[in-house]
């Protein structure tokens, strides 16, 4: 199929440039195919882009050593991502490769015995897994020749933008919803960069950024999330990859997944299947299942339905950071869920708070809100027979418990409050029998 140049953001044509691997931008829903350039809809039938590739050649083998010879960050993947060959000299927050985590006393605790890990992206430069996505963003953004980076981001992506534009030299400018924790807006604001808070939901700021994309205030902007998406998304990939390679090159038998837009559920489906493609690991089944707050639960709700359509939803959760209404992948979420044998789940916010303080109490990983969304739908599903416990599983934690202090300060206290003395001490019933 022909390659079309089309109008993107303020461009009349797709510039050329250099983005490794990547030779077009497709259409998830007809194929059609356009040049790279910044834009996120098909021009024939308005469809979601993605990024298609020309993969490398040669032997699975050759290839798994030349990722294993690369640096300890997502740009070891960099033959299978949109940036140039040259992409770990630049400036860079360099995310990725974070720990999985054999978490054998929580195992323990929920009767998994096939093997239980946590990928634990917490010790992203910014504390979350949005640092993937953003460093995939701005190389798009430096090819296009954007000046400002910007985002609609429920928290943990604006800190990331911040963070990353100022690495790279770039202004940023980003919007979130006026209700936001306030760890993340500190997080976000801290960077130097404009913070501008949004009278609004998520979906509101998101139609705020889409207008402002298609006016002259927003000439030069490179919204990692709107008009550099097929790019942002790639990065999702590198949690694949990477939870394949620490597993020894093998696929996880189920891996559970937070749903916010649903990007990072279908983005690791896709990293899984050039992986198989490329022979670097076992054609086998595997089961995704994604993660919901009840308080916001549409993709959830139209799985338990058995519909192929996402109906919005006014979010209501602790869990802000997954608070999207209308997550723009909700349907393709669904499709993976069913075609993998797997599920989607939800669970309330006081069953958030207990998996967060249960993943503490056994593993020492103080995941946020939506670390504890994907625990507690884990645990929900194995309780109810989805989820097989004799099967290798994999439990995503996507960011740091730190921003979201107010979910578990309640119930997360001093033991006791005592004079400096030994008697007092004991008083207090604290010695150890």
């Amino acid at each position: 199929m022909a390659v079309q140049t089309v109008a993107g953001n303020t461009t009349s044509s797709a510039p050329a440039v250099d983005l490794g691997p990547a030779a077009a931008l497709s259409c998830r829903e007809c194929g059609e195919r356009f040049e790279l350039g910044p834009l996120f809809a098909c021009a024939s039938c308005f469809g979601p882009l993605e990024v298609a590739y020309d993969l490398p050649t040669g032997s699975p083998e050759e290839l798994r050593k030349r990722i294993e010879a690369g640096p300890d960050n997502i740009w070891r993947y960099a033959p299978l991502l949109p940036v140039p060959a040259d992409v770990a000299e630049k400036p860079n927050i360099n995310p990725g490769f974070t720990k999985l985590v054999k978490a054998d006393n929580l195992a323990r605790e929920l009767g998994v015995t096939g093997g239980l890990y946590v990928k634990d992206d917490s010790g992203n430069p910014t504390h979350s897994f949005k640092d993937r996505v953003v460093a995939i963003a701005v190389e798009a953004a430096r090819a296009f020749g954007f000046t400002t980076l910007s985002c609609s981001s429920t928290g943990n992506l604006a800190g990331a933008v911040g963070a990353a534009a100022a690495r790279a030299g770039l202004r940023s400018c980003v919007f979130i919803p006026h209700d936001l924790e306030q760890g993340k807006v500190v997080m976000a604001a801290v960077y130097g960069g404009e913070l501008v808070a949004i009278e609004g939901s998520y979906d509101d700021v998101n139609r705020f950024c889409s207008e402002l994309i298609g006016d002259p205030l927003g000439e030069g902007w490179g919204f990692v999330n709107v008009n550099l998406r097929p790019y942002y998304g790639e990065g999702s990939k590198t949690l694949a990859y990477e939870i394949c390679e620490q597993l020894g090159w093998r696929l996880p038998d189920q891996i559970v997944i937070p749903i916010a837009s649903g990007s990072q559920l279908t983005k690791i489906d896709k990293g899984f299947q050039e992986l198989i493609k490329l022979g670097l690991v076992e054609d086998r089944p595997y089961k995704i299942f994604g993660a919901q707050a009840e308080g916001c639960s549409p993709v959830s709700a139209a799985f338990k339905a058995g519909h192929d359509v996402v109906r919005p939803q006014k979010p209501n959760t602790i869990a802000k950071s997954l608070a999207i209404g209308n997550p723009a992948d909700g349907p393709y979420v669904l499709d993976i869920a069913r075609r993998t044998g797997g599920a989607v789940e939800d669970v309330t916010d006081e069953q958030v708070v207990d998996a967060i303080k249960l993943l503490a109490r056994t593993e020492g990983i103080f995941g946020e809100t939506a670390g504890g969304v994907t625990l507690g739908v884990t645990k929900k599903l194995i309780e109810a027979g989805v989820i097989d416990p004799a099967l290798t599983t994999v439990v995503l934690n996507t960011g740091d418990g730190l921003k979201t202090l107010d979910a578990v300060s309640a119930t997360s206290q001093a033991t006791a409050t005592i004079k400096p003395s030994l008697d007092a001490f004991r008083a207090a019933g604290l010695v150890a029998n």
